[in-house]
């Protein structure tokens, strides 16, 4: 196995490129560029001053920011210096970042000048094994006067007096197989696991993306709109050490408020995402479709049925062909341009995509690959190519993973981009990694070339009480394709039939409680008639209460926590099997 370093493979591409820009903030309203010369130079000065004042090869640095070109500069030169990278989402709560501290034992911290850095501060303030504390500042002044100087028993320095340029000569440490970063688990039901990853187990994936991006003539002069939080594998991999190893420019989103606007701007050619970003777009796009109605409404319609019809690989009439190709131009054309006119794909991940979404965006041209992965695989095990999108399914493996169902239908993984395995857990380990195959706990089916279609969660799956089992994502999947409903989550362990707990698009939210219930109703009704007899919801509750992040009913990766939304609506949930 190639004995590489993440960033040592940055620096040599630094080299290769020089001035040219390689990350973006907006600041002030304007895109300010750092260029590829001036992040190694940062890169290089911070690493050597980490070392200088004592971060010893293996300790732990808490990464804790809003997504910048500052956060990818820390990260880089963390693993420089010889430290492990433990990112932290900026969502955290003050419980879960001192489960982060006291479980990682992270000597370092390094954290935004924001609510989110003052609350990691706090946790760590009687942390006796924290040596510094590191502040970014995406304006570029630290102030001296910041709350988060006040009652530390530890140095604070702003990053920008540390990363200036040094004439001292930087020793890269650690590399290979050595573990480069701790990615903890989002934890659906439990505490999170942090997750074991190293540098050559992210090459390794980086390899295999790098090959699919080639396939897709998509790798040369690439443009990334990074909008995913950097603490999450997906991004951290896919959105930032891959694209500065291909020499691409890196944008960062403002915000999901301001994702059109920046798609506009920008003008990526790549972006990856998680499933509810594609739903949100999807929604919006109908919904100004449907306001303008007429033969615009018509025509955007005509456009997604036969370009579904060709993706399904059904043969068009002459006809037929003769009007699609009127309805690039009428149709497409202007969906790509809201996208910037030059996405070639959107990658999709971190949770099952509805197949209704994906060919909704493919019948309108715009590429959309759906994979699959965890944190424990790097996070890439699974990709659609670019020149074989079956949309339903998650691809087949990338290069260098191989995949088999176990006899229980357990979709099992392994190759370079494997774990070393949980930090301080040697029993989840043990469960998880056996004979060298990780055992993701999702249920698939493999078609005979190799095709990954995911039916389920083996942990999440619901058997009810007449013994059938079923995936609770699945039957979610039609129900979230309707333009009523927001959220929704299924319940009926061991019950006779499945109910429901669902969350009203706003507009419908809106509207008096008779009008809302019939709406919704008739939505439920149209969801079940694409689902089998054990599959239908019967009986469901309205809640104006989204899930999100905020109430710890979904993770930060945007999962439902479905154990704290049962604890939530249990009582209502069972007074409806009454």
């Amino acid at each position: 196995m190639r004995q590489i370093h993440l960033t040592g493979q940055f620096l040599a591409k630094a080299k290769q490129m020089g001035d040219a820009p390689l990350f973006f903030d907006k600041l002030d309203g304007h895109w300010q560029a750092v260029s590829y010369d001036e992040a190694a130079a940062r890169v290089s000065a911070l690493a050597h001053n980490l070392q200088r004042m004592g971060l010893e090869q293996g300790e732990r640095v808490i990464l804790c920011a809003e997504n910048s070109s500052s956060w990818a500069i820390c990260d880089l030169a963390i693993l420089a210096a010889g430290g492990i990278v433990v990112p932290a989402y900026t969502t955290h709560t003050l419980r879960d970042h001192i489960h982060q501290l006291e479980d990682s034992g992270a000597s370092f911290i390094m954290c935004s000048d924001s609510k989110a850095g003052a609350r990691l501060m706090e946790a760590a303030k009687n942390k006796k094994q924290i040596k510094a504390a590191i502040i970014l500042s995406n304006s570029g002044q630290t102030a001296k006067n910041s709350p988060l100087q006040r009652s530390a028993a530890f140095p604070i320095h702003p990053v920008e007096e540390i990363w200036q340029p040094t004439k001292a000569k930087l020793s890269i440490v650690g590399g290979g197989q050595e573990t480069c970063c701790i990615i903890y688990t989002s934890g659906t039901g439990g505490q999170p696991k942090g997750v074991m990853l190293s540098h050559s187990s992210i090459q390794a994936n980086i390899d295999a993306a790098y090959a699919l991006l080639e396939e897709g003539n998509a790798a040369k002069e690439a443009v990334f709109l990074s909008l995913l939080p950097l603490s999450h594998a997906y991004e951290h991999t896919a959105g930032l050490h891959l694209p500065v190893q291909i020499g691409a420019q890196i944008y960062y989103c403002e915000g999901s408020d301001k994702i059109a606007a920046n798609l506009a701007e920008v003008r990526p050619t790549l972006m990856t995402a998680v499933p509810r970003l594609y739903e949100v777009l999807h929604d919006r796009i109908t919904k100004g479709v449907e306001a303008k109605g007429g033969l615009s409404a018509t025509l955007f319609h005509k456009a997604v049925q036969l370009g579904s019809k060709k993706w399904r690989g059904e043969r068009l009439g002459f006809g037929e062909r003769m009007f699609d190709r009127i309805l690039d131009k009428l149709v497409r054309k202007k969906v790509a341009m809201r996208f910037g006119g030059r996405l070639k794909y959107f990658v999709s991940g971190g949770a099952a995509l509805n197949p209704e979404i994906g060919r909704f965006f493919l019948g309108l041209g715009v590429n959309i690959l759906q994979g699959y992965g965890q944190t424990e695989a790097s996070p890439l095990i699974s990709a659609n190519r670019p020149g074989d999108i079956r949309i339903e399914t998650v691809g087949p493996s990338v290069s260098g993973v191989e995949v088999k169902c176990s006899a229980e239908g357990e979709l099992l993984a392994r190759g370079a981009c494997i774990m070393n395995g949980y930090w301080q857990n040697e029993e989840a380990t043990a469960d998880t990694l056996r004979n060298g195959w990780l055992h993701t706990g999702d249920l698939a089916e493999i078609s005979e070339d190799g095709f990954i279609t995911v039916t389920g969660r083996k942990k999440d799956m619901i058997v009810n009480s007449g013994g059938d089992n079923i995936a609770p994502s699945r039957v979610e999947a039609e129900f979230l394709v309707q333009p009523e409903i927001a959220q929704i989550m299924v319940a009926g362990d061991k019950r006779p039939w499945l109910a429901a707990i669902i969350v009203p698009s706003p507009e419908i939210d809106a509207l008096p409680e008779t009008e809302k219930f019939g709406l919704i109703k008739q939505a439920v009704s149209r969801a079940n008639s694409q689902l089998a007899a054990f599959e239908r919801v019967r009986k469901f509750i309205l809640s104006s209460h989204e899930f999100t992040i905020e109430n710890n009913q979904m993770t930060p990766t945007l999962k439902v926590r479905r154990h704290i939304v049962l604890s939530v609506y249990q009582d209502k949930l069972d007074a409806l099997y009454r």
